[in-house]
């Protein structure tokens, strides 16, 4: 499974890590909240060090309830931190984690080799055509509504089928725009209880049906550390253990906010699996 990235083909038959880079005030993991210029370059530095093989930059905080950022101070955030890391770092693969079309063609022009969406074009109907404009890997995640409702749109008929139906759809319509390169996030957190994450992550081997990348996001979330009854700062140890079994369950990207922990359990199942 290849993907191009401004002319660089990654190969996602082997995971790689996607490192998270906020430049939020308010994300839910307060260690990943990065706003000075020094901070953003040592941050990133770090991650790429460690082995990441794409850095995800987001200027609006998608944690439940979060409250809206107007589009022009995501732009703010998000922009510079852009320009800053591409011109430290001329090789660096960047994802913006963002669902407006405006943010989305203002990062790509300054150097973005991926858009990472939370609604899949659902909240910008021209996202998909921006995407197809400029022919970038594009992240689509399942989520109903917004940070701000999700929480409220959990009843499914049944979860993965409801889950599946939504990706085809999605797939469908991007292909009818002419993107090439689709990864698919089932979107753990995003309008889902925790059982219902767990279930989803029981049933995740079954998106390979349709024959994309999978990324799964469960750095450090909701159902590790309201499970283990701890804070999201001690949740690493249950972040690793969700990403091993992601990874059985066909995961070709890992979003973490921890890039060394998960490089290793990357080695340690590829060695598993010889």
């Amino acid at each position: 499974m290849m993907i191009n990235c401004k002319g660089k083909l990654i190969d996602l038959s082997s995971p790689k890590v996607m490192g998270i880079l906020n430049i939020t005030p308010d994300s839910f993991f307060e260690h990943s909240r990065t706003q000075t210029e020094s901070d953003i370059l040592k941050k990133a530095e770090l991650m790429l060090k460690q082995g990441a093989t794409f850095i995800d930059i987001g200027g609006y905080s998608s944690r439940p309830d979060a409250n809206d950022v107007a589009e022009d101070e995501e732009l703010n955030r998000v922009i510079p931190a852009i320009e800053l890391l591409v011109a430290e770092f001329p090789e660096i693969l960047i994802s913006v984690d963002t669902f407006r079309s405006k943010v989305a063609a203002e990062a790509i022009e300054a150097g973005v080799a991926m858009i990472n969406d939370i609604s899949a074009g659902n909240l910008d109907e021209k996202m998909m055509p921006v995407i197809a404009q400029y022919q970038v890997p594009y992240i689509m995640m399942h989520m109903r509504g917004t940070p701000k409702t999700m929480k409220q749109l959990t009843e499914y008929e049944d979860l993965v089928s409801d889950i599946t139906y939504y990706f085809s759809e999605k797939i469908k319509e991007a292909r009818a725009l002419g993107i090439n390169d689709l990864i698919l996030d089932p979107g753990f957190g995003f309008a889902k209880t925790i059982d219902q994450n767990f279930e989803l992550l029981k049933k995740a081997n079954l998106f390979s049906s349709f024959k994309l990348p999978v990324l799964i996001g469960i750095s450090r979330k909701t159902m590790i550390h309201k499970t283990l009854n701890i804070k999201p700062t001690k949740a690493l140890n249950g972040t690793t253990v969700l990403n091993t079994l992601a990874l059985t369950k066909g995961a070709s990207i890992l979003r973490v906010h921890d890039v060394k922990e998960a490089m290793e359990t990357i080695k340690l199942v590829a060695h598993f699996n010889k």
